[in-house]
């Protein structure tokens, strides 16, 4: 039950509440991606300001994206035992304060990227909060079980606005990036939606757990796993990459696998391990940490 906007908050409560509308747990992961792409594009260390630019102008961005899905979803979040005490639900602010404070975010942030990175970052930004608000928070969420496929392209994106804040321009590598990140996103998310199935359908929220046996669901998990493994090791060809990446895609991309074998393996037909989905969902974010930071390593070890 969500509650009302004039409850008296202090500033403290109300500074963190908008803080929680950026989602700083997600943006920090989309930043670990955006500085190692920025390196593989420059072949080295690119200009400390231009990193600075760019992760400032992604953050804002991203978390206008997200202070946006927050406004759209407040009532499946006052439903859902994870969300329920998200600002908008306990009445930190009204949607109307944090639909401006979203816009606020994007407007900086577009210029921002404009005026110190380059318009084309500026353009990317933009149109992947498009997306992740039209296309996945307002058509896709609620009505279709692919809601997490197709809307995480996203948080993909964020590869190709560091790629193209150092060289400009996109091509093949950066877009390899960018199927690395789309095809990690439902694996990582429908692990966590297995430990979730109950709140989504209580919100009648089509998570792929709720429309489809758990057993489905860990295959389907299984599967991504297998093709984001094979997709990392064609980046290392493509961006000329080393020994130390190709070790690391190979070794990480067999533990991830590893541990979506494992669920499969625990899951029935109307039942899955929760613990076991639990470690793929946090291992997987060790993992595209892992996977991005090595390959910046391997950029900078060659380039010593």
């Amino acid at each position: 039950m969500t509650l009302s906007a004039t409850t008296p908050h202090s500033t403290v409560e109300v500074l963190k509440g908008y803080l929680a509308l950026t989602k700083p747990r997600i943006i920090e992961l989309l930043l670990v991606t955006t500085v190692p792409t920025m390196i593989v594009a420059a072949n080295g260390f690119p200009r400390l300001w231009l990193i600075v630019a760019t992760l400032i102008g992604g953050t804002l961005a991203a978390g206008g994206a997200n202070a946006f899905n927050m406004v759209i979803d407040r009532d499946i979040d006052a439903i859902m035992e994870r969300t329920k005490r998200r600002p908008l639900v306990t009445g930190v602010m009204s949607p109307r304060a944090a639909a401006l404070f979203a816009s606020a975010l994007e407007v900086v942030a577009f210029a921002v990227l404009v005026i110190w990175v380059n318009p084309l970052s500026a353009w990317l930004a933009l149109a992947a909060t498009a997306f992740y608000v039209v296309v996945y928070s307002m058509i896709l969420k609620r009505r279709s079980k692919q809601n997490i496929v197709i809307g995480g392209a996203a948080g993909a994106v964020p590869v190709l606005i560091g790629w193209a804040a150092v060289t400009n321009s996109l091509g093949w590598t950066p877009v390899l990036l960018f199927l690395v990140i789309f095809i990690w996103t439902p694996p990582h998310f429908w692990a966590l939606a297995v430990r979730y199935r109950d709140d989504y359908q209580a919100a009648h929220v089509p998570m792929l757990p709720v429309v489809t046996s758990l057993r489905r669901t860990t295959l389907e998990i299984l599967i991504y796993s297998v093709l984001l493994w094979a997709l990392t090791l064609l980046i290392g060809p493509s961006a000329h990459l080393g020994w130390i990446y190709a070790v690391s895609a190979t070794v990480l991309g067999a533990m991830f696998t590893f541990y979506a074998l494992r669920l499969y393996r625990h899951a029935r037909v109307d039942r899955a391990n929760v613990a076991e989905a639990m470690r793929l969902f946090h291992f997987s974010i060790t993992y595209l940490s892992a996977l991005f930071i090595l390959m910046a390593v391997d950029v900078l070890v060659r380039h010593h």
